[in-house]
């Protein structure tokens, strides 16, 4: 379709280019950044969902597949709440996602409007200097 294709802007090019070019339309951003191509005809095309795509990776908001998500449709929200019989369940998304194993022990300790997990039996001295705190 396109005879000839741009070598658009990412990372920290692309923000400092969106820095100084905030005064243009969206379309003349993205063109600017890189995100068009030619047709055959001549005609200049700018792909707008690329350069989103590029302005949420740069930001470190990926929405490719590499996300966190927990492989049924779900993406970890970091909420919870409490179920009917009282108990507040932790998906396994973050559990995995800190790396914690079958067995592992938390101390609970209660604030005002705030619960505190600490790992227990991980490291001596870090369990010390939170009873200090």
């Amino acid at each position: 379709m396109a005879d000839t294709k741009s070598t658009p802007l990412t990372g920290k090019a692309l923000l400092q280019k969106m820095k100084e070019i905030t005064h243009l339309p969206k379309r003349e951003k993205a063109k600017e950044c890189g995100y068009f191509s030619i047709t055959k005809d001549k005609q200049v095309r700018v792909n707008l969902t690329d350069f989103y795509d590029a302005l949420l990776a740069a930001r470190g908001i990926p929405l490719g597949p590499e996300s966190t998500k927990d492989g049924r449709g779900r993406e970890p929200t970091y909420r919870v709440s409490v179920h009917k019989n009282g108990q507040i369940v932790i998906g396994s998304t973050y559990t995995q996602e800190m790396g914690l194993k079958p067995g592992d022990e938390f101390e609970i300790k209660l604030g005002y409007k705030h619960i505190h997990l600490i790992q227990l039996g991980e490291n001596k001295e870090e369990e010390e200097e939170e009873e200090e705190d």
